[in-house]
């Protein structure tokens, strides 16, 4: 830092915000819906720092005051076997939504531009380390010109360095194709969640996931969970393959392509990198080990910690309980070790638990009697040899996994 900007007095607000993906954007927009704090996001100016567009989906009762970025969403949901039949279910009063995140974005930049409490600072964050009182965040903005931020609370949403020790470490990577047909080939009221008719790879699983926009275009992804990422090229060859010979799509155009690699592990992630420094998203435990799904819990712990700021509680909610982590742990393992049939494992679920309450199980929403009568309906002997044998597993670190993050 130079002298002058070493002289410079720090610039302060209540909350620091680090990072404008899904979960600072989602604590964004609640803390300026509050008015309870001052808020200041600090996001990577236009560069290589900056992710490229996503896509987020969840389920919830109604839109409420997200609708305004969601772009497309679905009454019914469907499932396909490996053995090719397939369970469609309605799960009223849920709608699967799909968000894009520029409309997220210009939705709370929006947000940020009309509040007094609110502002958008594009940086890099550098540093974070607390000092009395607080935080500090020092950070290099686009000019090159060092800028010191001190809030009472940061929340860091960024990715971790690396992962936490975990017992078992999976990954979920996929690639997608916005895909455009010449005849209409799509049921824009169907989204397909998982679609196993696709080869299956010696360890791990893979499914097909359809999400139609109109009847001639989708978005059609091919995902993985394994323990190791492929080559663009061969998630190119299964994406044509399930077009082509799966889907029968005939001709079509491919308009865009999103991919990414997130982890699947039941490592204990830290709540907090400091006394006034918490983490979030991600990086705080969000994503749901054993399925990915994390733009649902981002927005029940943003929530939460609105709540709590504006009560004067100083908490952060984990994001999810203990019960739904340490069935993720088990399934995670069973998944593993190949004990059970990941695609009939997931399609069993879907034929066997009514919708609503599979989808609230999902979002570890259920009470412990209705988890016990879930998890009869489950591969019994297996999934308790694993239980029984998880307490006794190290937890090991591994390398972690970048360049994505979860579509949902």
């Amino acid at each position: 830092m130079s002298a002058a900007g070493a002289r410079r007095p720090a610039e302060t607000s209540d909350v620091v915000i680090l990072g404008g993906g899904a979960a600072g954007l989602s604590l964004a927009h609640r803390l300026t819906g509050t008015g309870a704090a001052t808020v200041t996001v600090v996001e990577p100016p236009d560069g290589p720092l900056r992710p490229a567009e996503r896509t987020w989906c969840y389920w919830d009762r109604d839109g409420g005051d997200l609708d305004g970025a969601v772009s497309a969403s679905w009454s019914v949901l469907r499932v396909h076997g490996a053995d090719g039949r397939a369970v469609t279910v309605e799960p009223a009063p849920f709608t699967y939504r799909m968000v894009r995140s520029t409309s997220f974005e210009r939705q709370v930049h929006s947000l940020l531009a009309g509040s007094p409490h609110g502002r958008l600072l594009r940086a890099t964050a550098d540093t974070v380390h607390d000092v009395p009182g607080g935080a500090l965040v020092r950070c290099t903005l686009p000019t090159g010109r060092a800028l010191t931020l001190r809030a009472r609370r940061v929340f860091d949403s960024r990715p971790p360095r690396e992962l936490p020790p975990a017992r078992t470490q999976m990954l979920q990577h996929f690639r997608g194709w916005f895909v455009r047909t010449d005849a209409e080939r799509f049921d824009p009221a169907v989204a397909d969640l998982m679609d196993f008719r696709v080869p299956q790879p010696a360890h791990g699983l893979a499914f097909g996931y359809v999400l139609p926009l109109a009847p001639d275009r989708a978005l059609v992804e091919y995902t993985e969970f394994s323990r190791a990422p492929l080559t663009t090229d061969a998630y190119e060859a299964a994406l044509g393959h399930y077009c082509r010979g799966v889907l029968g799509l005939g001709a079509f155009t491919v308009e865009r392509t999103e991919q990414g690699v997130i982890p699947m592990t039941d490592a204990r992630f830290p709540r907090r990198s400091g006394k006034a420094v918490y983490r979030i998203g991600t990086a705080g435990g969000a994503t749901r080990p054993a399925t990915g799904y994390t733009f649902a819990a981002v927005q029940r712990q943003s929530r939460a910690i609105a709540a709590a700021l504006r009560d004067g509680r100083g908490t952060v909610p984990a994001p999810h309980g203990r019960r739904a982590l340490a069935m993720d742990a088990v399934l995670l393992r069973a998944l593993d070790t190949g004990r059970i049939d990941g695609p009939d494992f997931f399609t069993g679920l879907f034929r066997r638990v009514p919708p609503e309450r599979l989808l609230r199980f999902l979002d570890g929403a259920t009470s412990p009697g209705e988890e016990w009568g879930i998890g009869l309906r489950t591969p019994v002997r297996p999934m308790l040899r694993t239980a029984v044998e998880l307490p006794f597993l190290p937890r090991r670190s591994r390398p972690i996994a970048r360049n994505g993050e979860s579509h949902r």
